[in-house]
């Protein structure tokens, strides 16, 4: 609330009586919140309001230091003795923010945050309210402390609080993050069924998040799309998009094909979103014939395949082993109109290295970047330049380096000094310090380096004629004579080893 209050010109009147309020009544203001207000009163130029609440958040963060000290005093011992430590930290009274300072700073180890919470329960004159059971509920949403996280919310609803949405949201993206969808899923129902509802749009994104595992999980999936309707009496686009997208991923297209049915019924026109899915499904099927269909389906009813939809059935191909039907598909969508993209560049390359025609690879990197002067992905080059050197094509990976310079790419130089000191002469070194150079020669350390490897390989020769070539200030690099000097230091040595022996 202070956070609207805060940033809405009108309200902002409101602001300080609320403020005032909460504070009479024992609560406090988190940290975010103190943030976000400040944020809004710069903002809006209110330079006395700012003073006023800087001033409030100074007594924030001196608070702040004696809940580091308390979370420090938890991190670093097991529970004995627990009540005797923070007892002598000047911690107490407890205060809202003091609790859930502390809670914050223990967030690495929900284990022990949930030990300060029930410390903190058990002070005389303290309270948990809803604010401390939001703060220890973030910290808990975590695979290793799943049974205490919902241990929790019970005991929160027991008490007659609810989890507020800040907390949901962030919990929410937690667990979608961390692939605990099941958790995710049940939260979406715990917030569905209390007073603060997600947003319409949370349930299509968990079912999506759902989704993306190699075998969607149906049950949850329909959890989700039970409770979306049960509160908003509807079924989406979005959300009959992320069922489709469910089914298609199991090789459930039967089903997914009644969705469609379902959205056309509705109202709802299927778009590149649900032919793209079917396509996806269909390439992992290994159905790449049935996956071309599609898009012939599509332009009969009136929706033009995409640069996605086709890039996702060229990268299907690629998957499935085909690369010549890949560049087949290819080639249909340039006659199409539709221009290639870094991401399309990428698939089409690493699926032909992958079937090891790295050389078709490079001539068709080469076709695209140079003649329809698309900017290639940094990582394609890199991969690129990779497998050109495995099939040993110094001169084409070269030549590549020389496109990332151009591109204003970082020089990918670290497979070069290895390979060229084993196979390649002094004047593929060369290449390679010109290739090197932007504007000014490669750093000392660079030819120092390439020298060094050629010392290695025992090409000392090699290594001689190369720094012939080198700019005078390599040649004079105190490194590098003393590198040279080591050579002549063993040959030396190895002499009169000989001539001690005769």
């Amino acid at each position: 609330m202070l956070r609207t209050l805060a940033s809405h010109p009108s309200a902002q009147r409101h602001f300080w009586p609320f403020l005032r309020e909460m504070q009479e009544a024992g609560h406090s203001v988190d940290q975010g919140t103190y943030l976000a207000a400040l944020a809004s009163f710069k903002k809006a130029s209110l330079t006395a309001d700012y003073a006023s609440l800087t001033a409030h958040y100074d007594k924030f963060r001196k608070g702040a230091k004696s809940a580091t000290a308390a979370a420090e005093a938890v991190r670093d011992h097991d529970a004995a003795g627990l009540d005797s430590r923070l007892s002598a930290i000047g911690l107490l009274p407890l205060t809202e923010t003091s609790v859930t300072t502390v809670l914050r700073e223990l967030r690495e180890h929900p284990i022990k945050a949930l030990a300060f919470f029930r410390w903190a329960g058990r002070q005389q004159g303290y309270t948990h309210s809803s604010v401390a059971y939001n703060a220890m509920a973030r910290v808990l949403g975590r695979e290793e402390s799943v049974p205490e996280f919902w241990d929790l919310i019970r005991e929160t609803k027991a008490a007659g609080m609810h989890v507020d949405i800040d907390t949901y949201l962030k919990l929410s993206r937690n667990f979608q993050r961390r692939h605990m969808v099941r958790e995710a899923v049940e939260l979406y129902e715990l917030m569905m069924d209390g007073p603060f509802k997600p947003a319409q749009q949370d349930g299509p994104i968990i079912i999506r998040r759902i989704s993306m595992g190699p075998s969607p999980d149906l049950e949850l999936v329909n959890r989700v799309v039970n409770k979306f309707e049960a509160v908003w009496g509807v079924k989406t686009k979005e959300l009959l998009d992320g069922v489709h997208r469910a089914l298609t991923r199991n090789g459930m297209f039967d089903e997914a094909a009644e969705i469609v049915q379902t959205m056309k019924a509705q109202g709802h026109q299927p778009d590149n979103v649900t032919y793209s899915q079917l396509v996806y499904g269909l390439c992992k099927a290994d159905k790449l014939e049935d996956a071309r269909k599609v898009l012939d389906e599509m332009e009969a009813e009136g929706c033009v395949p995409d640069l996605k939809t086709w890039t996702l059935l060229i990268h299907g191909c690629c998957l499935a082993g085909d690369v010549d039907r890949a560049v087949q598909y290819l080639t249909e969508m340039i006659e199409k109109g539709l221009d290639a993209d870094a991401n399309l560049l990428d698939v089409i390359l690493k699926g032909l290295c992958s079937h090891e025609k790295v050389e078709e690879a490079y001539s068709f990197f080469i076709e695209m970047v140079d003649k329809t002067e698309l900017r290639p992905w940094q990582g394609t080059c890199q991969h690129l330049i990779n497998d050109l050197l495995r099939v040993n094509k110094l001169e084409e990976a070269l030549s590549l380096l020389k496109t990332m310079k151009t591109c204003k790419f970082p020089p990918f130089a670290d497979p070069f000094p290895p390979y060229i000191a084993k196979y390649g002469t002094v004047e593929d070194a060369r290449n390679f310090f010109k290739a090197m150079t932007v504007n000014t020669s490669p750093e000392p350390v660079a030819y120092l380096h390439v020298l060094k490897l050629f010392f290695a390989e025992g090409r000392y020769s090699e290594a001689q004629d190369l720094l012939y070539g080198c700019p005078n200030h390599i040649r004079k690099h105190p490194d590098v004579i003393k590198l040279f000097g080591s050579i002549k230091v063993e040959s030396a040595s190895a002499s009169r080893l000989g001539s001690s022996k005769q």
